[in-house]
């Protein structure tokens, strides 16, 4: 039989592959698979006892449970902040993010899914996005056939019963049907916009689209299709409202001045309260189409607009920070800082940098490999760096150790996320993961184990830094490509078999992995499965 889709092939051989729990996945793996819905993860037994007698002593001296705060850049490449080989010396300083580096934990590797929507929606159910059906970002004219939410659990809705006021500051790009919204799937709260920067910015910005913004029809047609554009507000069990209609680019150009106010009041209250809080500031920049707000304008280096925004980003990061320490919070705040994939590209010069090959839509290491920033003061010792795989993923199940209920990681699904606490948390700790797996939509496209990351499928730029609008996408050869990180970082040259002895093994990680969608079949909500 000729198979011409190693992601059905890989589908095809799982039905005969068993994991045994307690065992090890394969011998080139580290980690044990405890059950069948849950991702294999390394034991860590000795830093997760240090890690656990840290938060013990940590509530003991508090008195309240942690504050959890995830602050998500929108398509920031890896190589924007200075801390990660950027800044300054590309024409954008970036003295805060590089201060929380210094003064925290930087994860050198780092992977979110290819695109918007996944990666948002990986982060808060802690499972690959072709589980939930969300595979990629959900546009203006698409129409779902189901709500992917329905039977979904977010991060936000356990936090929110169990003692935490959950607030979303920011983009949601996760749904804006009945249902869908943050404020219906566990968000206690939330402000800020459901669609990405260049959705709304479009409908006025006649330069760049005149033949939307100056003809009639297509205006018109454009309009019926209902894209929400406006900022909105929202509280549980209340209906969203309308708080600010978006009437030109300036709105969006000062959203995140917006936006920075809004966290910063959540903060005010959440000191006055007491009250531990999950809060997830979303930036609507650095995502095309860029437009600097009028205090930024200019105030990089570079002068341009995508550059300006860096600088916005960054110092509203040192706001929100200074913040929780005039407010006496800081001591008691996961914070975790990174972006929701890789640079776009195809929008050149308004994108980011990323010194790996590819961009945002692809698996290659430029679109899924970004800047990771656990800061914790007193609880994440200063100048600690790794190297050692973190998926953002894993903050799903970390937040939920550290919010003192591991016990409610839910078990009738497959969780692809794994507990990191003990990695960001004790002094040279150790990473629980040996591999990610990456699915571009609903292609299986990569799996990176240790310095090797092996494809199957490939998203192909036609032409340079075109990988979205321009590209193709294939299935590997006689044999997977095979490509060893520390000596080929660009993913230049496969070693393949010739050079390397993990191609054979790989693959039957791979087949784990497929094994898994068995049990947990993937769901189809109308995006193109």
């Amino acid at each position: 039989m000729k198979i011409r889709n190693i992601s059905a092939f890989l589908l095809l051989v799982a039905c005969n592959y068993q994991m045994s729990a307690h065992a090890q996945v394969t011998p080139f793996s580290k980690a044990v698979a405890v059950n069948d819905h849950q991702q294999a993860f390394i034991p860590q037994p000795k830093q997760d006892k240090e890690a656990l007698d840290k938060l013990t002593t940590l509530q003991k001296k508090t008195g309240k449970k942690p504050n959890i705060l995830w602050i998500v850049i929108d398509d920031m490449g890896y190589g924007d902040p200075g801390c990660f080989g950027g800044g300054a010396a590309i024409g954008a300083a970036t003295p805060n993010m590089d201060r929380l580096a210094k003064e925290g934990l930087k994860l050198t590797s780092t992977y979110a899914q290819p695109t918007c929507t996944p990666t948002r929606s990986a982060i808060l159910t802690g499972r690959i996005p072709y589980r939930t059906g969300l595979t990629r970002p959900i546009l203006a004219g698409d129409k779902l056939t189901k709500n992917p939410w329905a039977d979904e659990i977010s991060l936000a809705a356990i936090l929110s019963g169990s003692g935490y006021k959950t607030v979303l500051s920011g983009k949601w790009h996760v749904g804006e049907l009945k249902g869908m919204r943050p404020t219906e799937v566990g968000f206690d709260e939330w402000m800020g916009w459901y669609a990405a920067e260049k959705e709304i910015t479009q409908s006025f910005d006649k330069r760049r689209f005149p033949d939307l913004v100056l003809d009639t029809f297509k205006f018109n047609a454009y309009n019926k299709l209902d894209a929400g554009r406006d900022l909105m507000f929202g509280k549980k069990g209340e209906p969203i409202v309308t708080k600010k209609v978006t009437t030109s680019m300036d709105d969006i150009a000062e959203g995140d001045e917006t936006l920075k106010g809004y966290t910063i009041q959540k903060i005010d209250e959440f000191a006055k309260s007491g009250q531990p809080f999950f809060l997830e500031h979303c930036f609507m920049k650095v995502h095309a189409d860029n437009f600097a707000s009028k205090e930024y304008e200019g105030k990089s280096d570079s002068k341009y607009p995508y550059k300006d925004n860096v600088v916005e980003v960054d110092a509203i990061i040192g706001d929100i920070v200074k913040e929780l320490e005039v407010k006496g919070l800081l001591e008691n705040t996961f914070i975790f800082i990174t972006s929701d994939n890789g640079p776009q590209e195809d929008s050149w010069p308004d994108g980011g940098y990323t010194p790996f090959r590819g961009g945002k839509g692809t698996a290659w290491e430029g679109g899924t490999r970004v800047p990771g920033i656990a800061y914790w003061k007193g609880m994440i010792s200063p100048g600690r760096e790794s190297a050692e795989l973190f998926d953002l993923m894993d903050l799903f199940n970390t937040s939920l150790t550290l919010a003192g209920v591991p016990e409610k990681l839910p078990a009738d699904r497959y969780i692809d996320g794994i507990d990191q606490t003990s990695f960001l948390l004790v002094d040279n700790g150790h990473s629980k993961r040996d591999r990610v797996f990456t699915w571009v939509e609903s292609q299986f496209s990569s799996i990176r184990m240790y310095e090797y990351k092996e494809y199957f499928q490939y998203t192909s730029a036609v032409a340079d830094m075109m990988n979205i609008d321009y590209s193709s996408h294939g299935q590997t050869g006689l044999a997977p490509w095979l490509f060893n990180l520390y000596i080929d970082p660009k993913e230049r040259m496969p070693v393949g078999h010739r050079m390397n002895a993990w191609t054979a093994v790989m693959v039957a990680e791979a087949k784990a992995h497929a094994a898994t969608f068995k049990k947990f079949p993937p769901k189809d909500i109308g995006l193109g499965q």
